[in-house]
């Protein structure tokens, strides 16, 4: 989706850019309520009361009160700045210092051209040495991106990270400060529930269950079958920290004696 070089000093390494994700999300279809047909969302100029096609429309920067700038992708390929087609590296830190839950976003593959294969695999290399990763800028999508190139098996990964600016404070929040009334019972307790819930993370164990129950509802519906309905999961009404956390570790102990049964005794062999 994207063809550049990595900035690597006075190094430059070719390279390819790819996806690395892909959206599985259940999406519907706007429908008519009386005949079901799909909606269609028009662009519509409202001065020459006509619809607009897609290949038509252009990009307008909004200048003053209806008043723009027009932009085309050539305006966009020559704009003044070396993240248009470099990843420009500006710093490498630990990983550590990026607060992955809140700066990381998307994920591209960095594939390298056939020229550019030993400075890539030297820019690799030097991240394994020095455990670092490497900050840069590239323009993707109409803005420039600050990211992220990390190791990633035998390749790069490269994440766009948000601007700093974009980060909501947290400074309002209601949370708990440092002391609370914590007592060692209940961390004990605590501790050893996430002990018996842990385990190395293994994405193949984990599916998405909200499209499989859309899927299975449409089936139904299609067949013009009653749709089966789980039945209400009760919500234990436990008053008492010490008696919830010992009945969340019996639950998570029981649970794993269940989940051992079913492990074929080959896999449990060679475990």
């Amino acid at each position: 989706m994207w063809r550049g070089a990595i900035s690597f000093g006075m190094v430059a390494i070719p390279i390819r850019l790819y996806l690395a994700t892909e959206s599985k999300s259940v999406s519907f279809r706007l429908l008519c309520p009386n005949d079901h047909t799909p909606i269609r969302n028009k662009r519509w100029c409202p001065v020459e009361d006509k619809e607009i096609g897609w290949n038509e429309a252009v990009r307008g920067y909004e200048v003053g009160k209806d008043e723009y700038v027009v932009i085309d992708d050539k305006d966009l390929d020559e704009l003044p700045l070396n993240s248009t087609h470099t990843i420009d590296i500006v710093e490498f830190c630990p990983d550590e210092e990026i607060e992955g839950g809140l700066y990381l976003k998307s994920a591209y593959y960095l594939e390298p051209e056939p020229v550019g294969t030993k400075p890539y695999a030297l820019l690799r290399a030097a991240l394994e040495q020095t455990g670092k990763v490497a900050i840069g800028k590239i323009a993707l999508r109409d803005r420039e991106h600050l990211c992220r190139l990390a190791l990633h098996n035998n390749g790069l990964l490269l994440n766009t990270l948000h601007w700093p600016d974009e980060i909501r404070s947290s400074g309002e929040l209601a949370v708990p400060q440092d002391g609370a009334d914590i007592h060692k019972r209940e961390l004990d307790m605590a501790v050893m529930l996430v002990e018996n819930l842990s385990a190395h993370f293994d994405p193949e164990r984990h599916h998405d269950e909200y499209r499989e129950a859309v899927i299975k509802v449409v089936e139904a519906k299609l067949g013009n079958r009653p749709v089966e309905r789980l039945p209400e999961r009760e919500t234990a009404k436990v008053t008492d920290l010490m008696a919830a956390l010992k009945a969340s570790v019996e639950a998570a102990q029981a649970g794993r004696g269940e989940q051992a049964e079913t492990v074929p005794a080959k896999r449990r062999k060679a475990s």
